[in-house]
């Protein structure tokens, strides 16, 4: 079905609350990049809060902007909204629209991660809210889009009475089109994560410190993202730590500066949906550090060195193996890009938008 046979069909509704924040992260900057693809083909109605400024990569024809209250009653009125529009609603990061609608309502909720239902640590009211969400948006769901292979089985898992073909795995693409390629400034390991315990910044710093003296005098640790949560333990160890820096939060352009001039990018998360700066780095050819679970090892195949993210001594090994190896470091940065150019927001929404299809034929 073209787009235009399917615009004639029914509407499509996209929650678009969370790439109109001041500071994305990954959800949020993955619904940016993702509802900024399907306004480039067709037209959707985008709901966002009272106050939320657009993003510019949103200021097209194509978008029809739905403004609701801020806080509970935004899911109340959205909800009521979507139950009286012939529409497909799209829920790319909360789950309580799709726990309140029907099931005669279309609804495609995207599941980026299970991280709620796991051992990993996560933030007390995120887990609560999607034990009480996530169950009943799966549930009632047309349709649900994954972002990783590892997402898909841990849902599977979860919820074993899924059908499989109600399920699209849909990834995701990089946040430039045309970012800066790798010219390394062989002074900078760059960490771009939120500080909190899932992001494991804390064995990171030990494993930097416990590398050889020579490569710490060269190499500096240097954090960016905003604070999290139990994050008071990762800036004592900041503090405390010669080499290390934080920089906070920092905007895209200087997100893309560091990316592209680092001399490598670890990222040793205990668990990650997908893991944008990961293929971020790939992308510039920036050599990669990751750990060797779940979708990291997907978006990185074997195009960088992976680790046991719980093992000190595994990070610093890793660290000082890419820091050493400068031959390692130059095949990496030939095959990132190889590697990177398997994803695309193309190929995302082309698969999302088949599933929407779908839907909204029954």
């Amino acid at each position: 079905m073209t787009s235009q046979a399917y615009n004639r069909c029914m509407d499509l509704w996209i929650d678009g609350r969370a790439a109109c924040m001041s500071q994305r992260t990954g959800k949020s900057q993955w619904t940016l990049l993702f509802v900024a693809e399907i306004l480039r083909r067709r037209s959707a109605t985008v709901c966002i809060a009272y106050g939320d400024a657009l993003p510019e990569l949103w200021q097209t024809d194509h978008a029809r902007i739905r403004r609701f209250a801020r806080g509970a009653r935004w899911h109340l009125q959205v909800s009521r909204a979507v139950r009286n529009a012939h529409c497909v609603y799209l829920a790319p990061t909360s789950f309580i629209v799709p726990a309140l609608l029907p099931r005669t309502s279309c609804c495609v909720p995207v599941v980026h991660d299970l991280i709620a239902f796991r051992r990993e640590p996560h933030a007390w009211k995120a887990k609560l809210l999607e034990h009480c969400t996530l169950p009943l948006a799966i549930k009632k769901a047309a349709h649900v889009l994954v972002t990783s292979a590892a997402t898909q089985r841990d849902l599977s898992e979860l919820f074993p009475a899924m059908v499989r073909e109600n399920i699209s795995r849909v990834y995701a693409g990089p946040s430039s089109d045309h970012p800066e390629p790798s010219v390394p400034d062989g002074t900078t390991i760059l960490c771009p994560a939120t500080l909190c315990p899932r992001k494991n910044q804390l064995r990171l710093i030990e494993a930097y410190a416990s590398i050889s003296p020579d490569l710490r005098s060269q190499y500096r640790l240097v954090l960016v993202g905003a604070r999290g949560w139990h994050d008071r333990e990762i800036l004592r160890a900041i503090a405390c730590t010669d080499g290390v820096e934080w920089r906070k939060y920092v905007p895209d352009r200087e997100y893309s500066r560091l990316l592209s001039t680092c001399t490598v990018l670890a990222f040793p998360s205990l668990y990650e949906g997908f893991g944008l700066p990961v293929l971020d780095a790939l992308q510039r050819g920036t050599p990669v550090l990751t750990s060797a679970r779940g979708s990291l090892q997907e978006v990185v195949g074997t195009r960088g060195v992976l680790v046991d993210p719980e093992s000190i001594d595994a990070i610093a090994q890793g660290l000082t193996l890419l820091l050493r190896d400068h031959g390692l470091r130059n095949r990496l940065r030939t095959q990132g890009p190889v590697q990177a150019s398997r994803f695309s927001w193309k190929s995302t929404v082309d698969i999302a938008l088949r599933a929407i299809d779908s839907v909204a034929k029954r």
